[in-house]
């Protein structure tokens, strides 16, 4: 099968992601017995998953309230449109921005920040003020994270639609 877009993922991928789930050390060899596959094969799928950027990055998994930041806010940003560069260098260079988003609607960006408290949100969002070309911003705390970020349901079903057509 051709991938036309190196980042999409087959089914295969999506039971070694699976797998990985399961067992985030597990070696190449462990997968390939585990899964039924040559060892040869999931060390080259690791290998594109990874130089694709498909698989991220590992601190991604880690808890920000492990290190402290147990408070999490969205803030919506509204920035001078001849200066997104920027806005975007000046928020890289705050730790504690950990996600941004350009939308739609009333905001520009959408950033996901976390803090130690609300007294370092209010530091942090002053920060986020200092940054040349943001205008205004409004921010919303969680108060409670209901359903964390999750792919599993969609790798399943991606391990389970070509299973099914070639079945």
């Amino acid at each position: 099968m051709t991938i036309a877009n190196p980042r999409t993922l087959d089914s295969l991928d999506g039971r070694i992601i699976l797998a990985l789930d399961k067992d985030p050390e597990a070696s190449a060899l462990a997968l390939s017995r585990t899964l039924g596959v040559a060892r040869n094969t999931v060390h080259a799928r690791l290998a594109r998953l990874e130089r694709s950027g498909a698989l991220r990055s590992f601190s991604r998994r880690l808890d920000p309230a492990a290190l402290g930041y147990e408070l999490v806010a969205f803030l919506s940003l509204s920035i001078s449109q001849t200066q997104p560069g920027s806005v975007q260098r000046g928020l890289v260079a705050i730790p504690e921005v950990i996600e941004v988003h350009a939308t739609t609607g009333d905001a520009d960006l959408m950033a996901k920040v976390v803090a130690r408290s609300t007294a370092d949100l209010y530091r942090i969002t002053n920060e986020i003020l200092e940054v040349e070309g943001i205008e205004r911003t409004s921010t919303a705390i969680s108060i409670l994270e209901l359903m964390p970020h999750r792919y599993d349901g969609l790798i399943k079903r991606l391990s389970m639609e070509e299973s099914a057509a070639t079945g």
